[in-house]
């Protein structure tokens, strides 16, 4: 178990020590491996804690949220890689108590090679080799949504940029991806769940880090908007093109856009979605780019 491999002692002193701004500069010195909306993705370097990635929540305020954001957390792994067939890579939570300020869950995954992780395989691809991958990723999360249908109380919510996967066993030499690949789901540490319409996920937890005078506003106009689309399968679609925007491959998006109607017409007839368009996809890029720029 991945919680086997962690030094909690260490993981303590890492916390007493921490450089949030530099980590390289912290009394145990860490690197940053990836970036999200909200948090940083970073690797301890100890010997010890070698081929694990770390994410740290400093966001609780009393070990009742921390019990109900693990207890949380758990499920949506476990519904994710047991009862959706989604895979998910090994994971862990720690939760370290500070003398002061809030307290602190380290989540903890499986470090995997960053030539796996989907946003740096696209670098390396042709417009064709790209539309297979983004196949790939919409045969995937096809499984929730067909979950969500058989489910009437529960639903799961997927963010699918395409950062948030990596390729098991990295990217195949020929770079042609078809139903054999299988792609890891990183982005658990959000675990988007409702049951009986209601959010499980206590927002107010990762609006923490915006300046005080601001989470009103983003409360009031965007927080709705951005957990709904999650639980859309339009609107999930859309935003794992209007992606490509960001990780510099506009050039692709409207062989995307085809191939997403395409499987939209056959793979997903049952759910009758409306056909993804050009200028849908540009303007959500423009006001998500606005939304995460403020946050």
């Amino acid at each position: 178990m991945i919680r086997d491999r962690i030094d909690i002692e260490l993981l303590e002193r890492f916390e007493q020590g921490i450089d949030p701004a530099s980590p390289h500069k912290s009394t145990i010195p860490a690197r940053i491996i990836g970036y999200g909306e909200i948090s940083t993705i970073f690797e301890i370097l100890d010997d010890t804690q070698q081929g694990l990635a770390f994410k740290r929540l400093p966001i609780f305020r009393s070990r009742l949220e921390m019990d109900r954001y693990e207890e949380l957390f758990l499920e949506y792994n476990r519904l994710l890689g047991e009862d959706i067939g989604i895979c998910v890579p090994s994971y862990g939570l720690v939760r370290i108590y500070p003398p002061d300020g809030n307290l602190v869950i380290y989540n903890v995954q499986e470090k995997l090679p960053a030539d796996s992780i989907c946003n740096r395989v696209i670098t390396e691809l042709e417009d064709g080799s790209l539309v297979n991958l983004v196949k790939c990723i919409l045969r995937t999360i096809k499984s929730v949504w067909t979950y969500n249908a058989s489910h009437s109380s529960i639903k799961i919510g997927l963010d699918s940029q395409i950062s948030n996967w990596a390729i098991k066993g990295g990217m195949p030499a020929s770079k042609v991806f078809d139903d054999d690949i299988e792609l890891i789901y990183i982005d658990t540490g959000t675990p988007l769940m409702r049951i009986n319409g209601v959010e499980q996920l206590n927002t107010d937890l990762f609006l923490r880090s915006a300046p005080s005078f601001l989470v009103w506003l983003i409360k009031w106009l965007f927080l709705d908007d951005i957990l709904t689309r999650y639980y859309d399968f339009h609107l999930v679609v859309v935003d794992l093109i209007a992606n490509l925007y960001k990780e510099q491959r506009k050039e692709a998006v409207p062989l995307v856009i085809d191939a997403a109607n395409n499987f939209f017409e056959t793979g997903l007839a049952q759910f009758h979605l409306k056909p993804i368009s050009l200028k849908e996809v540009r303007s959500y890029y423009r006001e998500d780019a606005f939304i995460w720029r403020l946050y």
